[in-house]
């Protein structure tokens, strides 16, 4: 199309387009058989489909949804090239989810592997540097998973697909709270306890001397009193 062609006020081209009145009809036909493709797809990819995707799961509903969509845009783009497609993909999802469940290598490589974010309350920096998050990322699940100081924190992991799997203390410990700053009020209920923690990690030490103490997991030297929750 010319530029010159292109102006505003030209409500046909806006919302109509370039396609005669009769493709809209086939319209109807062709969003029908797409939507089977990719319901017939998603179903023979397996139920994963329908909760939470692994990358290579990601990466093929992005690719069949690329694929699907030109049929549905372009009048002279037939329906078959699409099917093709759906098909390919299906095949390779099924072939990585076999060779996954029969190699344990092939499938840390494939779909990634378990991140232990926090161990006995106290919060693997390295680990969060591995996975990509933040420790405000970390304080948001946990606080989503109703924990407001890291003594409750047995174990917090990161699984392959990106959700979070929390294991709490049997008998909740002193620890760094996880309350947000600005929320003063929260933070006010809380038990002061006499034992020191790291204000990054959540190490916690019963006496710092002085606030010059380097933390022996993270090397900081931000030390706040523990916490816990008011009975």
């Amino acid at each position: 199309m010319d530029s010159k062609d292109i102006y505003f006020g030209d409500w046909q081209r806006m919302f109509i387009g370039e396609v005669p009145a009769s493709f809209f009809i086939e319209l109807v036909i062709r969003g029908a058989v797409v939507y089977l493709i990719l319901m017939l797809s998603m179903r023979a990819m397996g139920k994963r489909m329908s909760s939470q995707l692994s990358r290579t799961e990601m990466a093929a509903l992005v690719s069949l949804a690329a694929a699907v969509g030109v049929p549905l845009m372009a009048p002279d783009r037939g329906i078959l090239p699409a099917i093709v497609i759906a098909f390919v993909l299906v095949m390779v999802e099924r072939l990585v989810a076999r060779f996954s469940a029969k190699s344990e290598l092939f499938e840390r490589v494939a779909q990634g592997n378990v991140g232990l974010l926090v161990s006995d309350q106290v919060i693997r920096v390295n680990e969060l540097k591995k996975v990509g998050i933040s420790r405000e990322q970390v304080f948001a699940q946990l606080r989503g998973k109703g924990v407001l100081n890291l003594g409750a924190v047995k174990r917090l992991y990161m699984e392959a697909n990106g959700t979070f799997t929390l294991v709490k203390n049997e008998e909740p410990q002193p620890g760094l709270s996880v309350v947000p700053l600005i929320d003063s009020d929260l933070a006010a209920e809380f038990r002061q306890e006499e034992m020191s923690v790291c204000g990054y990690c959540g190490h916690p030490e019963k006496t710092v001397t002085n606030h010059d103490t380097i933390c022996p997991v993270c090397e900081k030297k931000e030390w706040l009193n523990a916490v816990s929750d008011v009975d």
